[in-house]
């Protein structure tokens, strides 16, 4: 059975943000997927300091959030679902500080599994959020899935996001594209396994020409 993780990045557990990741995740349940939602969002954690510790440990050398016990959740996942409120334009930096350090401190490999981000605001700031957080799959193998409009539901509160019903059936649509994603990944699988990717190259010009 396929699972995805979902990550609520706002700090409202019953808010605008976990209004649309619910939406998606009766799809997910009618579809026969397992699904894991996760509240992040009000998590008191710190941002990655490029210690390059996690290199020797396995793991983030910070240990008193919930970066190191989402790994493990993450690896076993087919799919990640990403939501975040607009702050200022941009996503939740609580958010933005927990997939700096999750994604550069895990060392297997992500490819082929399914990513999508979803963004709540009053008005304004939404598709500048989204560009945020796509960043994270697009850098590391991992399909972006995509829906019928930018994947956003508007409104100060759950109530408000409830009455947004383009938004609503954005997240159904988007969670259909993540369903048959997976599993159009998980049948090429069985048949030629995962892609060839290169790592020989990479560019920093140390000699300064």
């Amino acid at each position: 059975m396929a699972k995805v993780l979902l990550l609520n990045g706002s700090p409202h557990a019953h808010g605008s943000t976990v209004t649309a990741l619910e939406e998606m995740i009766t799809v997910f349940h009618a579809e026969g997927v397992e699904t894991e939602l996760v509240q992040v969002g009000n998590k008191a954690v710190r941002g990655c300091i490029s210690c390059d510790r996690c290199a020797q440990l396995g793991r983030c050398v910070f240990n008193d959030d919930p970066v190191n016990e989402l790994a493990p959740k993450l690896e076993a996942a087919d799919g990640l679902v990403v939501g975040s409120p607009v702050y200022f334009g941009s996503p939740n930096g609580t958010l933005l500080a927990l997939l700096d350090r999750l994604f550069y401190s895990t060392s297997f490999s992500k490819v082929m599994k399914v990513g999508a981000t979803v963004v709540s605001c009053r008005r304004g700031g939404n598709t500048a959020s989204f560009d945020v957080l796509n960043k994270y799959f697009t850098i590391t193998g991992m399909p972006v899935a995509s829906s019928t409009y930018w994947n956003q539901i508007h409104g100060f509160n759950a109530e408000d996001a409830k009455k947004d019903l383009e938004g609503l059936q954005t997240m159904r649509n988007l969670a259909r594209s993540m369903v048959f994603l997976m599993r159009a990944i998980e049948a090429q699988r069985a048949l030629t396994g995962l892609p060839e990717l290169e790592h020989r190259y990479f560019t920093s010009f140390p000699d300064g020409k």
